[in-house]
């Protein structure tokens, strides 16, 4: 009865301590068991591990990619145009005993300290790398290149506190707020000064094509009244070579019809009035009764 007494305590006792010096290590995450503060295993595999009670520490680190947003911060391009960059970045703890070291924690308290300094590290070197270009170069959406360079850049200072970065992104690049406006009155500015470029052009072009056509015009018209009196002369010659003809043949009959004719156009209807004495020649053939000339 005594000893049964004293064997179940112990026994109690060593199923607890047992217990205690399990301990499972789970898929997403890699553990550091310390002895007196003093890292004395590091474990990557999940699975089932032990521990010394009382004496080993066992401290967790997630395992997955974690991702931070980093804040907004404004950059300053090589053209002096300022922007505001808004980013994020990935990484992976891949160095326990560095991440130990540098934050001095475990868990989620480790990785709050390595995402600030991940933070600050990123910050200078993102206005370090896109004080180098243009501003046209960060607001373009080919800009890979330059995710790439802070990456990089990144790389070697993180590797000290035990984490690779796996990407950089830049989310958003936009103009401060007190430049919007400023920038809004340039573009506007550009867009009037390319439109009176434009006008002033077709006002060029139009005066050109303009005069192209008065010179057109003037050269068909001289043309034209060129030939028309060529023309014309060429029939006045015709016609006189015909009168010709004609007062050749029988000059009394010419006579006769160049008189007629004179009659037509002196007695017209109108307001014509004629003053002369009768024994003029003109009224040679209207006083003769055969249509003769009065001799």
């Amino acid at each position: 009865m005594n000893k049964s007494v004293f064997i179940l305590p112990v026994i109690v006792i060593l199923i607890a301590a047992i217990l205690s010096s399990i301990f499972i290590v789970d898929e997403r995450e890699k553990v550091l068991v310390l002895r007196f503060g003093r890292v004395v295993q590091t474990i990557d595999e999940p699975g089932l591990n032990f521990r010394i009670p009382l004496m080993d520490q066992v401290v967790t680190y997630d395992d997955r990619i974690i991702s931070i947003d980093m804040a907004a911060q404004e950059v300053i391009p090589s053209d002096d145009r300022r922007l505001i960059v808004d980013a994020f970045a990935r990484y992976r703890i891949v160095n326990l005993e560095r991440i130990r070291q540098a934050t001095g924690a475990g868990g989620d308290q480790a990785i709050a300290i390595a995402d600030q300094r991940l933070e600050n590290i990123l910050n200078a070197e993102t206005r370090t790398v896109l004080g180098e270009v243009t501003s046209g170069d960060i607001l373009s959406t080919d800009r890979d290149a330059l995710m790439l360079r802070i990456r990089n850049a990144a790389i070697a200072e993180a590797s000290a506190l035990g984490i690779e970065v796996i990407d950089v992104r830049l989310k958003r690049t936009d103009l401060p707020s007190q430049n919007l406006e400023r920038t809004f009155e340039r573009m506007v500015s550009e867009r009037q000064r390319e439109a009176e470029d434009e006008r002033a052009r077709g006002r060029e072009a139009a005066t050109r094509i303009t005069a192209l056509a008065d010179r057109t015009v003037v050269e068909l018209e001289s043309d034209a009244s060129r030939e028309a009196q060529i023309v014309q002369g060429e029939a006045d010659a015709s016609r006189n070579a015909v009168f010709a003809q004609a007062y050749g043949q029988d000059t009394e009959f010419f006579e006769f019809y160049r008189s007629l004719e004179a009659y037509r156009e002196g007695l017209a209807t109108g307001n014509a009035r004629l003053v002369m004495t009768p024994p003029e020649d003109f009224f040679d053939y209207l006083r003769s009764p055969n249509g003769n000339v009065a001799e």
